[in-house]
């Protein structure tokens, strides 16, 4: 091993350590000068170098620990008020802060199969087969390949049981009709472009659309979501280069699993993520979509 990658092994294993003191004391406060020194950087550095490392800031990573927790104390049938201090957030005016930007709804909403929610949705057929996208007034939380509309409105609605689930504009005229307030009419207007702008991507081979996303998962999910959005077009990586580059090198099964569990196709690149031996591995919506999609992109640059 030459010096240089000795050095970025030795920072990366103390990234590491900072990632896991953050797991284990979740429900303290920490700032970047109290963990500083656990990784022998400055506060500045720290926030640069764990965000390279995990796609992440410190602070969005015991976020998002915080909402891992929250969740599961949630899914426990745990009280609301009593989910929220045992997460550790300390105030119910935090989590109705921190928790709903990443969760994307409240968490009563949450605990009751997102009931209450507004998430708009269309379809539209791509060169890779129909394909449905949905949204909340935070972005896109669901894009889906299927063979038929009902198929993938039935996903749709098991994803997110309770949710009032609207038709956009752009979503063909035979589809019934659902209320809609002023912000859920802004959702769905967005939602036109945004899926026009995916279709273009897929079919036509333009640039992937910069679109807002609304990830709902685990701690572990969203770390690896958020840094499969930072590999570029054309480069691969295989399942244990990803678990390693988020940090746990022995969750090569954790990181596949992360990737199955993915529900927003393209946007979050998991398609990029091969078996070690080059191979494609695994796909949620089928091997032939994950190497037309790999071809097109090889392509585009220039490899």
């Amino acid at each position: 091993m030459s010096a240089k990658n000795a050095a970025a092994k030795e920072l990366l294993d103390r990234l590491v350590a900072v990632a896991r003191y953050i797991e284990a004391n979740a429900a303290e406060r920490h700032t970047l000068e109290s963990l500083a020194p656990r990784a022998g950087l400055s506060p500045a550095q720290l926030q640069r170098r764990f965000k390279a490392a995990f796609g992440v800031t410190p602070k969005a990573y015991q976020e998002g620990i915080r909402l891992d927790h929250l969740k599961k104390a949630l899914r426990a049938e745990e009280g609301v008020t009593e989910a929220i201090f045992s997460a550790g957030y300390g105030s119910i005016s935090r989590v109705y802060g921190e928790s709903r930007r990443q969760m994307g709804m409240r968490p009563e909403s949450y605990r009751k199969g997102a009931e209450g929610e507004h998430i708009a949705y269309a379809t539209r057929e791509t060169s890779l087969g129909l394909l449905l996208m949905a949204a909340t007034q935070k972005g896109v939380c669901f894009v889906q390949f299927g063979e038929d509309e009902a198929t993938l409105h039935q996903m749709l609605r098991e994803e997110f049981p309770k949710a009032v689930l609207s038709p956009s504009p752009a979503q063909p005229a035979e589809s019934p009709p659902s209320p809609k307030g002023a912000s859920d009419e802004m959702a769905a207007n967005a939602l036109d472009h945004w899926i026009q702008a995916l279709d273009s991507h897929i079919s036509d081979h333009s640039p992937k659309p910069d679109i807002p996303l609304d990830m709902q998962g685990t701690a572990h999910q969203i770390k690896v979501w958020n840094f499969l959005l930072s590999v570029r077009e054309g480069e691969t990586l295989s399942y244990r280069e990803l678990a390693e580059r988020t940090g746990n090198p022995k969750a090569a099964r954790a990181v596949a699993s992360a990737c199955a569990k993915n529900r927003i196709a393209v946007l979050i690149p998991c398609h990029r993520v091969l078996r070690g031996d080059g191979s494609l591995g695994g796909y949620r919506w089928g091997l032939g979509r994950k190497k037309t999609l790999l071809e097109a992109e090889k392509r585009l640059s220039g490899q």
